[in-house]
C-alpha cells in the first residue's frame, strides 16, 4: 500500500506541543539572554521537568514519591536552570510564580531541595496512573496558549521569552493562515489570517523598544532560530521558524525563499527611476513580446512603460525560478504579455505566457498590477 501524508497544524488549538529537547537546547545556548520580567522561560523550564506519571526519587538518602505534574530538584540545580547568580534569586522567581498560581512549591531537606507542582497540569496533560521513571530530556508536554499571553504581558520580555513566544505561535500548512504553506510562520492569532506584523506591534507585545526588537530579531536570524522577511514601507515583516519541522514533526526543514514569500504576500515591486538600474537576471528586452500591450499602455490609466514592464518581468522571473520553473533561467525563454479585458483604472491585468521559442512547452500565468497607495503617501 502507498499513502499520501499531509501535515496540518490547526490555528485554534488551545495548547502547543513543546519538546523537552528543544527546551534543553535553549537552556544550553548561552548567547540567549534571560534577563527580563515576563517569567515565560522560567515557567516553561519547570514544566519541562514535571512528571507525566508517578515515580520514586531518592535524594540525600530519602526516597520521595513524585506525582504527575511534580518534580524535586536541588536549589543549586534550580539556580543553574534559571541562570541566576545566587540561589535566593531562583527562589524569588519560584515565589512569584507561586503568587500568580502557576506553581506551588515547598522546601525539603533543610532548604537544600525544592519540590514543585505545576498548577492545572492534569488539565492540559495526561496523567498516567502507573509508576515509572519519567525521562527529562525526551518526549514532550502540552503548554496552554493562554499562559503565554498572561506571562509576556507581565513585564519586559527577555530574548528567551521572545523565541518561546515565536515558537508557540508558529503555524504550518494551515489554509486559514496566509504563507503557512511555505513553512512554519509566526501568527499571533489576531483572527485576520495574515501573519504580517510590524516592529511597533512587537514592541508593544514584548515591552521593549522598536530598536531592540530589530536587534533581537536580527540576532535570532544570525543564530538560525528564525528566517526574517521584511517588506518595504508599512507592509511589515513575516517571521518563519528554522528547525521547527524537524523538531515538531521529525521531517526535513524547508528552506524559506524570500522571493516566494513576496509572491504570496503581494509585495510591491519597486521600479527605479534610473532605467539603467535593471536587475541582473537572464531576461533581456528581446525576450519579451509586449506588442499586444502597446495600445493598453498608451490609452489606459495608469500606464505601464516598456522599461517598467521589463523590470517587472525580471522580478517575476526571479520568483518563478525560485518556485522550480527552470525556463526562467534560460536565456532563450520567450515571454508574451497580453492585456485582459477586465482591466480597471486602479488594476491592470495581463496574461503572461512563457516557454521555449517554439512555444511547445508553455507556462501560463495571470499578472496583476495595482498602484501602491502607501508608497505614494510616503
Amino acid at each position: 500500500m502507498e499513502y499520501l501524508l499531509e501535515v496540518k497544524q490547526i490555528v485554534d488549538f488551545p495548547r502547543c506541543r513543546i519538546y523537552r529537547e528543544f527546551i534543553r537546547t535553549l537552556m544550553s545556548d548561552k548567547n540567549l539572554r534571560t534577563a527580563g520580567g515576563s517569567y515565560l522561560f522560567y515557567y516553561m523550564v519547570l514544566c519541562s521537568y514535571a512528571n507525566f506519571r508517578s515515580s520514586y526519587l531518592k535524594m540525600e538518602g530519602i526516597t520521595y514519591l513524585v506525582s504527575p505534574g511534580e518534580w524535586i530538584c536541588r536549589t543549586s540545580e534550580l539556580s543553574k536552570w534559571f541562570r541566576t547568580r545566587y540561589q535566593h534569586q531562583a527562589l524569588a522567581i519560584m515565589e512569584y510564580l507561586q503568587k500568580q498560581n502557576y506553581i506551588t512549591y515547598t522546601k525539603l531537606g533543610h532548604g537544600n531541595l525544592i519540590k514543585f507542582e505545576i498548577s492545572d497540569w492534569k488539565k492540559h496533560n495526561t496523567a498516567l496512573n502507573y509508576n515509572y521513571p519519567c525521562l527529562k530530556d525526551g518526549g514532550f508536554f502540552f503548554f496552554p496558549i493562554a499562559a503565554v499571553h498572561e506571562l509576556i504581558s507581565i513585564c519586559r520580555c527577555s530574548e528567551m521569552d521572545i523565541i518561546l513566544d515565536l515558537w508557540i505561535h508558529a503555524i504550518y500548512n494551515d489554509e486559514q493562515v496566509r504563507g503557512s504553506e511555505l513553512g512554519p510562520v509566526v501568527y499571533f492569532r489576531n483572527y485576520t489570517g495574515n501573519p504580517l506584523t510590524s516592529y511597533s506591534d512587537l514592541s508593544l507585545r514584548w515591552g521593549i523598544s522598536k530598536a531592540t526588537v530589530s536587534r533581537i530579531l536580527n540576532k535570532l536570524q544570525e543564530k538560525d532560530y528564525i528566517s526574517l522577511v521584511s517588506f518595504t514601507g508599512r507592509h511589515g515583516s513575516v517571521i518563519y521558524l528554522c528547525s521547527y519541522l524537524c523538531t515538531m514533526f521529525n521531517i526535513s526543514d524547508i528552506m524559506i525563499n524570500k522571493e516566494e514569500v513576496s509572491m504570496i504576500f503581494q509585495v510591491p515591486v519597486h521600479i527605479a527611476n534610473d532605467a539603467t538600474s535593471v536587475i541582473e537576471v537572464p531576461v533581456k528586452d528581446h525576450q519579451i513580446d509586449s506588442s499586444e500591450v502597446a495600445d493598453c499602455v498608451s490609452e489606459h490609466f495608469p500606464s505601464v512603460s516598456k522599461t517598467h514592464i521589463l523590470q517587472i518581468i525580471q522580478k517575476l522571473a526571479q520568483i518563478l525560478s525560485a518556485q522550480g520553473i527552470p525556463c526562467c533561467e534560460c536565456p532563450l525563454t520567450q515571454y508574451k504579455l497580453s492585456p485582459l479585458s477586465d482591466c480597471r483604472e486602479d488594476i491592470i491585468r495581463y496574461s503572461l505566457r512563457l516557454g521555449c521559442p517554439d512555444m511547445q512547452t508553455v507556462y501560463q500565468f495571470e499578472l496583476t498590477l495595482s498602484p501602491n497607495i502607501h508608497m505614494k503617501e510616503t
